[in-house]
């Protein structure tokens, strides 16, 4: 097979249908901005996800019979346990001063003496901040502090599991919809573009020419026209993000520009799969019911 025949027809092919390919590269294009926005949006609100898991702390009460120091050892082997990143001891004096500087009062003035118990707080790993993670680093706290109480704000992580859940659905059902839709259209067009020249098919055919010879120019069209789309999809968002939001909504801008830079080779190379596949499928289904008339 000479590749530079199978290039030159896979060009030329969209040439001869020039209307149904724009109408084709078009969809794509439109297809491939939505999926590229919701790709941008997706990924930023990950990356903020992260950040809340990163925030997630638990409190660790140590009992009243455990002194300084073993609390202080306690702490340290805290810092051991999977999925902790960073251990602080409070000792009961650094807890009054919390008190003091939260409610404006002195816990010792008003009571005489200082009730408030020596605690650790732990901050926890964003991979390690879901409820069933906390609920088996739980047990391996109270192994190192035997009778402390422990806390963490479980409402907060819940609404986070359960925002990152619905969100991934939706956005990857919209995903998958997209893309099967624009597989679709670029599968539409090779069909075409292959119905009207049944003859010239089944002529090669008759000749000796492979499936693999003949189908090879329709899947060239259909990447080449997948590739065009990605090129103009990731252009468009590239003027969206670069020159609209960062002008008008810099803050906006800020916190999405890292997922939006992952977005635009991404969309390119989504445009020329899509393409592929389209027009691979198309071309094999194409194939076969030309060779069930012939």
């Amino acid at each position: 097979m000479s590749l530079s025949f199978v290039l030159k027809e896979g060009f030329s092919s969209i040439g001869r249908a020039k209307l149904p390919a724009a109408i084709t590269v078009a969809i794509s294009f439109f297809s491939l901005v939505l999926l590229g926005l919701f790709g941008t949006v997706s990924l930023s609100f990950y990356d903020l996800i992260q950040e809340l898991r990163g925030r997630v702390e638990l409190e660790v009460f140590f009992s009243d019979s455990m002194n300084r120091e073993v609390a202080g050892s306690a702490t340290e082997k805290m810092k051991g346990l999977a999925g902790v990143e960073e251990v602080s001891f409070v000792s009961r004096e650094e807890a009054a001063r919390i008190f003091s500087g939260e409610f404006g009062e002195d816990v010792v003035a008003i009571l005489g003496s200082n009730p408030l118990p020596r605690s650790a707080r732990i901050s926890v790993q964003p991979g390690y901040a879901s409820a069933d993670s906390l609920a088996l680093m739980v047990p391996a706290i109270r192994e190192v502090a035997p009778g402390s109480d422990i806390r963490y704000n479980k409402a907060f992580l819940g609404q986070i599991e359960e925002n990152a859940r619905l969100f991934t659905f939706v956005t990857g059902a919209l995903g998958i919809l997209i893309s099967v839709a624009t597989v679709v259209m670029i599968g539409y067009t090779i069909r075409l573009a292959m119905h009207a020249r049944q003859e010239k098919i089944r002529t090669m055919r008759l000749v000796g020419a492979s499936g693999s010879f003949i189908a090879a120019p329709y899947i060239i069209e259909g990447a080449l026209q997948g590739l065009l789309s990605g090129l103009l999809a990731a252009g468009a968002l590239a003027l969206l993000f670069e020159l609209g939001i960062a002008r008008y909504e810099p803050a906006l801008y800020m916190v999405l520009r890292s997922s939006a830079l992952l977005v635009y080779p991404s969309v390119v190379l989504l445009g020329l799969c899509l393409g592929f596949m389209g027009s691979a499928t198309s071309v094999g289904r194409s194939l076969r019911l030309v060779a069930k008339k012939g």
